[in-house]
This record gives C-alpha cells, sequence and structure tokens, in this order.
C-alpha cells in the first residue's frame, strides 16, 4: 500500500524541532468545509460525515491539480 500525497506540511518551520503540523491536505480540507457548510442548504442537505468526505475531496482534487503546475 502507497502513502497518499498529503502535499508535505501547510506551515513548515525549518527551525522546529517539534512536529511539523497540519498537512498541505488537512488545511485545504478544512478550507473547503468553510465551503461547503456555508452553501445554502449545505448545512440541511448533508449529514458531518458527507461534509468531511467531499471537503477530502476536494482537497485530494487540489493537490491533484498542483502538482500539474500551472493553470490549464
Amino acid at each position: 500500500m502507497s502513502t497518499p500525497n498529503d502535499g508535505g506540511p501547510a506551515f513548515p518551520r525549518p527551525d522546529s524541532l517539534c512536529s511539523e503540523g497540519m498537512s498541505l491536505r488537512d488545511y485545504f480540507a478544512g478550507q473547503a468545509i468553510l465551503g461547503l457548510v456555508h452553501c445554502a442548504d449545505a448545512p440541511t442537505r448533508l449529514n458531518p460525515n458527507e461534509i468531511a468526505e467531499a471537503a477530502y475531496r476536494i482537497a485530494e482534487a487540489l493537490l491533484a491539480r498542483r502538482g500539474k503546475g500551472g493553470v490549464a
């Protein structure tokens, strides 16, 4: 089983000896959640598990697009 690309640390601190913090994947998912829960009917239409799943699908798409470089 391969390790999924998590984008690396979202806010790297080369001078820090402690944890690298959240991954870029988690940061993207967190940002996506903000948009999802503010959609007009998303909170009433989706349950929390569906919102989390959608947020990580968006994060995965962002990482995939980022890996391709540039804008098409």
